[in-house]
């Protein structure tokens, strides 16, 4: 049976986020020399979940690792909505801050739509504020959300030109579904946005040329849902027990993606694995991005980070 799958190609995120970094890397190093500016990212978390401080503390070394100023700012779990308006409003006004970043989950206290919102929408890296995303759908320059911009990035590597592919993205977040579906438009893809109400599911899938899988249920999607050939970005990341009996009884856990990866894999033309697949992009774009918000901030057109 194991030598009839994964003939797929492995999409290897891992190395193209690192190609990625590299980049802005050396975009940053230019951009001190001739400008003597650098880009600046301000990291806002409140409270202590464990998977947030793994986050930050990830995301604050690689942005010194690239060259770039890293302030993070740590709140207690007591901190008010409103003492967390005022921070953002300080960072805001900061000149040398080019991108704010709002770690979530916040408290529930916290009304997280109105704190993305008060985040000047030139220093949205993470792409959540409306402007942002209403610049995306006209086609306006704006600042893009990391992990489907990182998606696409991905898609131009393995198939270079997208003009006339058919797009299907399970899944309609904010976050990823939509705006994804604003980028392979953009790319002259036809796109379809199926979710939990779409008729024949796996019918729809099966047209795909391109299949996004951004619906945060594990391994939802099958083999026999997928074309032959097609190619599958896979956003999803799920905590599920081991596939060990042992290990599931001690409690340990393995990451899984929205895509049944065995299956898909005897199917599809190329995936992304999870882990190692789309995750890795998502920091590396939203160091690309602080870079182009500080460009912008000075008025300067930004390098292409293109490969």
């Amino acid at each position: 049976m194991s030598d009839t799958l994964a003939h797929a190609d492995p999409i290897d995120g891992k190395a193209f986020a690192a190609g990625l970094v590299e980049r802005v890397s050396a975009a940053v190093v230019r951009l001190k020399a001739k400008h003597d500016l650098v880009p600046g990212l301000a990291v806002v978390i409140v409270g202590e979940d464990p998977a947030s401080q793994v986050y930050v503390r990830n995301k604050g070394e690689r942005t010194l690792a690239a060259g770039m100023r890293s302030d993070t700012h740590r709140l207690p779990e007591t901190t008010t909505q409103a003492e967390l308006l005022d921070l953002i409003a300080e960072l805001n006004a900061d000149d040398g801050i080019h991108g704010i970043l709002v770690q979530l989950p916040l408290p529930a206290a916290i009304d997280a739509a109105a704190v993305l919102d008060a985040i000047a929408p030139d220093k949205d890296v993470d792409g959540f504020h409306v402007v942002n995303a209403g610049r995306l759908a006209v086609g306006q320059p704006g600042l893009v959300p990391c992990t489907p911009l990182g998606s696409v990035m991905l898609l131009k590597d393995v198939l270079g030109d997208l003009s006339g592919l058919n797009a299907v993205i399970v899944g309609r977040s904010n976050i990823v579904g939509k705006p994804m579906a604003q980028l392979l438009l953009a790319e002259n893809c036809t796109v379809t946005v199926a979710h939990s109400r779409s008729r024949d599911l796996p019918a729809l899938c099966r047209q795909a040329d391109i299949l996004v899988a951004a619906v945060g249920r594990p391994e939802m999607i099958r083999g026999d849902w997928i074309k032959p050939g097609a190619t599958v970005i896979d956003v999803g990341i799920n905590r599920v027990p081991s596939a060990d009996s042992v290990k599931a009884a001690e409690g340990r856990t393995r990451l899984v993606g929205d895509v049944a990866y065995a299956e898909a894999a005897a199917v599809a033309g190329a995936i992304t694995p999870v882990p190692g697949g789309v995750g890795p992009m998502t920091i590396a774009c939203l160091l690309a991005n602080t870079y182009t918000a500080a460009c912008r901030a000075k008025g300067l057109e930004p390098e292409s980070l293109a490969a």
